[in-house]
């Protein structure tokens, strides 16, 4: 029994049963919990611009071709477009389906349009011009005290690059980047003991703020969501993993402790820093972790784009709005837009919600007022969801590029004789990523929290 306790994933359960029972009977106090959760991420995000830079940039500092980042890149982006836009095509036709919000009846003119109005001004704050200009920090420093994940990676692709073409001179400072990391991943193992409490004090405000009540009321509306994420994990995610030569059971129960985590913290930046270890333990370069997980954060959540087409055409509905064929596939194209780049920012799926509403000019803003005490309940879908992909797409970026070390990854998983020596299908015969050493750490303990 013990050893079944002192496992993480088990404790991080425990956590989220024992949060929601406390939240539903005494909601008042397990209001009060939610700083253990946000304690928890706060935490997290403290470890990951230091743990992104760094990874960056000795996976790119390591590489003897400069032509391998591109093809790297490339292929990354290529693979996040297929997928958040199949993502956002099974939510139109799930939600058309089910049909959840027919029969609200709401009248845009009486609900409270203020409750979402902040929402609607962050969304125009930026236009996709401002985006891609934002990826140029101001200043470094500026982008690492605020933690933004996209200039941080553009500022350490440029060092590793500096770095690969400085020869010997740059080898003191690859070695002392080497030591950092091995630092940097001891604190977040360390971290990541909190995570059952983080999650304990998340679910318990999450129960206790929002009630059973707001779950039966909009039931519907989050069964269309559960449904069609746990869909595009066995369909879309299952058919990714067999083209890229693994199982994606064995995938999923080799990153459960994460997975678990996020559920019980609706983040995915709560286990970023421990997905990308795991990644390079299962044969993933450095590199492309390096590249792949902190771009796939903002350009790859498939969760998220679930729950944007879902929501918009839900909100047409329980306000009776019609929507033409023609109109529904504007709200698409929209959203392959305005889905991208919104992670990180507090409140980051009502913002896109209400770029997207607002864009349209056809269905009522005023209409998001009925998503908000379902919406946290919703985003432990789309975050589980999110984290999946990315870890996924990393997986599969590397198999499409021939670098994925197939021993590793079989052995990281578990897989039988047939999956050890199997070939990626979707590897393109592509030379290994050159390195003037390993990039890849050796084992690393198990996280395991103290029983």
């Amino acid at each position: 029994m013990s050893r079944i306790l002192g496992k993480l994933y088990v404790q991080v359960v425990i956590g989220v049963c024992l949060g929601a029972l406390l939240g539903i009977l005494l909601p008042p106090f397990g209001t009060e919990l939610k700083v253990l959760g946000d304690g928890f991420i706060r935490l997290i995000r403290m470890m990951l611009a230091p743990v992104i830079f760094v990874t960056v940039v000795l996976g790119i500092a390591k590489m003897e071709s400069m032509k391998e980042l591109g093809r790297v890149g490339l292929k990354a982006l290529l693979y996040f477009e297929l997928l958040s836009t199949a993502a956002l095509v099974i939510g139109l036709i799930v939600v058309n389906v089910v049909r959840p919000g027919v029969g609200i009846n709401a009248d845009p003119h009486t609900l409270d349009v203020k409750a979402v109005a902040q929402y609607a001004t962050v969304a125009k704050q930026e236009s996709v011009v401002d985006f891609f200009l934002h990826i140029i920090p101001v200043s470094v420093t500026e982008a690492f005290a605020k933690g933004e994940i996209l200039p941080i990676l553009f500022f350490g692709l440029l060092l590793g690059v500096a770095l690969s073409q400085g020869g010997e001179r740059a080898q003191p400072v690859i070695a002392l980047l080497d030591s950092l990391l091995d630092a940097f991943f001891r604190i977040v193992r360390a971290i990541m003991r909190l995570a059952p409490i983080g999650a304990f004090g998340a679910m318990a405000f999450t129960l206790g703020r929002y009630g059973v009540g707001s779950l039966l009321s909009l039931g519907l509306l989050l069964v269309c969501v559960y449904l069609t994420c746990i869909l595009f994990v066995t369909l879309v995610f299952g058919l990714v993993a067999r083209l890229s030569g693994f199982s994606l059971w064995r995938f999923l129960v080799y990153f459960k402790d994460e997975i678990f985590t996020v559920f019980g913290t609706c983040s995915s930046e709560s286990v970023l820093p421990q997905l990308m270890r795991k990644l390079e333990q299962a044969g993933c370069p450095r590199p492309v972790v390096g590249l792949v997980v902190p771009a796939g954060l903002t350009f790859n959540p498939d969760g998220s784009a679930i729950y944007f087409s879902i929501a918009a055409i839900f909100v047409a509905q329980a306000t009776n709005t019609p929507l033409t064929l023609i109109d529904q596939f504007v709200i698409l194209g929209v959203l392959l837009l305005t889905s991208k780049g919104s992670a990180g920012v507090a409140g980051a799926g009502f913002v896109t919600l209400a770029a997207t509403l607002g864009a349209m000019d056809k269905i009522p803003l005023a209409g998001m007022v009925l998503l908000l005490g379902v919406d946290r309940f919703m985003a432990e879908a789309r975050s589980v969801t999110n984290t999946i992909g990315n870890a996924l797409g990393t997986l599969a970026v590397a198999a499409w590029e021939g670098v994925l070390d197939r021993e590793r990854l079989a052995e990281a998983l578990g897989a039988p004789a047939p999956y050890r020596h199997a070939g990626a299908t979707m590897s393109v015969g592509q030379p290994a990523l050159g390195h003037r050493e390993a990039s890849t750490p050796g084992p690393v303990p198990a996280v395991q929290p103290a029983s």
